[in-house]
């Protein structure tokens, strides 16, 4: 009879731990409070204990009382409605076998990099900044792992996207990273649309945002998807490329070794470990849609296949390890899809727990590599051995080469055929409406279209960091 009662109440612990930190980081820094970085390191090892401890005992409880599926309901936070008209934005919270598992490995490796981070960046003039993108990261995270429904999945989504663009800018004063930053968020947006659109759609059809409604109430992943019809793929493809974009799969993969302009803590939790399998998370929360639709099935499968090709290949020739390490983590991931798509969730699951874990460490441990190295060399007195390429090699070798050096070419057809007919578009309608002001007050045609200086950066300044 208790069980109900500890249920909520430890739900509510493991999302309450992440916000208390948010919010004592952020009020911190608006009323301009100083906290010594022993402070706010302890702070952050509390929050992330507090929330490990709960989500063990919720996990501890669901196998004492072979529970699968326990929803912790907060209530209707906005309501519209009107004649023809039903919106509201429900919060819910859903403990089963994929969320537990997910939100126990963002809080172990998030103490993990939050550890290491209060070593890694002491004395740092972005500590208390670090800290505080990096709690809004951990709570955007146990959000998206613990959502019920995908208004509050998207509420943690956009949490992630926004604290991860941010820390790839964390060095601000260079222009690099502002820019590659920048470019991040740019490809998250065009994602997050589809998202949105996908919403909107499930809402006309199903009514509601629940994933209770929309994937059937067993628990997962046995649910049968109550959408029906040719609205399942359009449903579908849209949230491929919701994941595609945050997973950075094809043919997104060009930001990820723009995302490791950031200190090496972010690097290793964001694109690592949990943020870049956010997109496979989603893929096996809406799982039910791929059992309808065979033909959304192959699309999923054809994308993860290509994408695990892609990364295989470049990340060989990456001459900086972070970068390596980067496409490396694209590849398990495009086979982590494929396994999606083949109907193997739980090994999908394990082997996003897995692959995380290990390429946190691998990350973590990146920048001490090269002093290893030079150790090594100063043990035997010598050079390692470095391989060279070979001038008689076939042609179809080298030209496999250029390919992955420039990584496909990606950046260039993005900003090609995506970024350069938006800034077209973009200038037109600036020039039209200064038009037509002018026009209305008094003022020369002639002179309204906008000067050099007051046009904006052309888009060939964004293939510099490729």
């Amino acid at each position: 009879m208790g069980v109900p009662f500890w249920f909520h109440f430890l739900g509510l612990v493991v999302v309450a731990s992440p916000a208390m930190l948010v919010a004592l980081l952020g009020l911190k820094t608006l009323l301009g409070l100083r906290f010594s970085e022993s402070t706010q390191a302890a702070l952050t090892r509390s929050t992330v204990v507090i929330g490990l401890l709960a989500s063990l005992a919720v996990l501890a409880m669901m196998l004492i009382f072979d529970t699968r599926h326990v929803p912790v309901e907060v209530g209707n936070w906005v309501l519209i409605e009107k004649t023809g008209l039903h919106f509201f934005f429900h919060l819910k919270f859903v403990f089963d076998r994929l969320s537990v598992p997910f939100t126990i490995l963002s809080f172990v490796l998030c103490g993990v990099v939050g550890a290491f981070a209060s070593s890694y960046l002491h004395r740092d003039d972005g500590y208390s900044r670090f800290f505080l993108l990096y709690a809004v990261f951990l709570f955007g995270m146990v959000v998206s792992s613990l959502a019920g429904t995908i208004e509050t999945l998207f509420f943690g989504w956009e949490l992630v996207g926004l604290s991860s663009a941010l820390l790839v800018a964390y060095f601000h004063t260079r222009p690099g990273p502002v820019r590659n930053g920048l470019r991040i968020w740019t490809i998250y947006r065009f994602s997050d649309a589809a998202f949105l659109l996908a919403a909107l759609m499930l809402h006309h059809l199903a009514g509601a945002g629940e994933f209770d409604r929309l994937m059937g109430s067993g628990a997962w992943p046995e649910g049968t998807a109550t959408v029906a019809g040719s609205s399942v793929f359009w449903i579908g493809l849209l949230l491929l490329i919701t994941a595609a974009g945050k997973s950075g799969m094809v043919p997104f993969s060009g930001w990820l070794p723009r995302a490791m302009e950031g200190p090496t803590p972010s690097s290793a939790v964001f694109y690592g470990a949990l943020s870049i399998h956010l997109g496979t998370y989603l893929l096996l929360r809406v799982s039910p849609l791929l059992d309808v639709s065979p033909t959304l099935r192959i699309c999923v499968l054809a994308m993860g296949f290509i994408s695990a090709v892609y990364g295989a290949i470049v990340s060989r020739v990456q001459t900086d390890v972070k970068n390596a390490l980067a496409f490396a983590s694209l590849t398990q991931v495009g086979i982590i899809t494929m396994e999606i798509g083949a109907g193997l969730y739980y090994i999908a699951l394990i082997h996003m727990i897995g692959h995380a874990t290990l390429r946190t460490l691998q990350l973590l441990r990146a920048p001490s590599v090269l002093k290893d190295r030079q150790m090594l060399e100063n043990a035997i007195g010598g050079r390692l051995p470095v391989p060279t390429a070979e001038i008689t090699e076939p042609r179809w070798r080298r030209s496999l080469y250029r390919f992955a050096h420039e990584r496909g070419f990606l950046d260039a057809m993005l900003d090609e055929y995506i970024v350069r007919p938006f800034v077209q578009i973009f200038r037109f309608f600036d020039s039209c409406e200064r038009r037509w002001t002018n026009w209305l007050s008094g003022e020369h045609v002639e002179q309204s279209d906008p000067s050099p200086a007051e046009t904006p950066a052309p888009c060939h300044d964004l293939q510099e960091v490729t």
